[in-house]
């Protein structure tokens, strides 16, 4: 399989992985890290930075490996791939749609306006959608959110 299918195959392969990660993981076991990011930021970072820091280590070793281990060079372009995925997430989570990169705050045309409404939708009730780049938000959310109400324990504005 050439690089190039394999880096693009891993890019596309990110979005379920993150998903799991994101559900499974931080809003699981990984909560306690990861509520910083539902919580309003007191400075420059968040205890769930922490995350793509672990996430991009992991892929480091991969590279390292690929790189330096025979027969396991397929490590590389999974590597760029997963690399790849996790540069266009940070600069659509953080960058656009937090504002956390002034070059990249609110930013873009009606595709970027509905990943950031899509994630609104997670921070507002906490669950779906957990993807990030192809966010699926269930008809049932979609129309939660439509019906105002004033109680947050209802799925109202909180």
């Amino acid at each position: 399989m050439g690089a190039v299918l394999v880096v693009f195959l891993a890019f596309v392969a990110m979005e379920p992985v993150t998903y799991a990660v994101h559900r499974w993981v931080m809003h699981g076991p990984g909560r306690a890290i990861h509520v910083s990011h539902h919580r309003p930021r007191s400075g420059r970072f968040e205890a769930n930075d922490l995350y793509p820091v672990a996430f991009a280590a992991v892929v480091g070793v991969g590279l390292v490996v690929g790189f330096n281990v025979d027969g396991w060079g397929v490590l590389v372009p999974i590597g760029v791939g997963v690399t790849s995925y996790g540069a266009v997430y940070g600069a659509v989570h953080d960058g656009y749609i937090h504002g956390r990169l002034a070059l990249l705050a609110r930013r873009g045309g009606p595709g970027w306006a509905r990943l950031a409404a899509a994630h609104r939708l997670h921070h507002r009730y906490g669950g779906e959608p957990y993807g990030m780049l192809f966010p699926v938000v269930p008809a049932s959310l979609r129309a939660q959110a439509a019906t105002p109400s004033r109680d947050p324990a209802r799925g109202g504005p909180s």
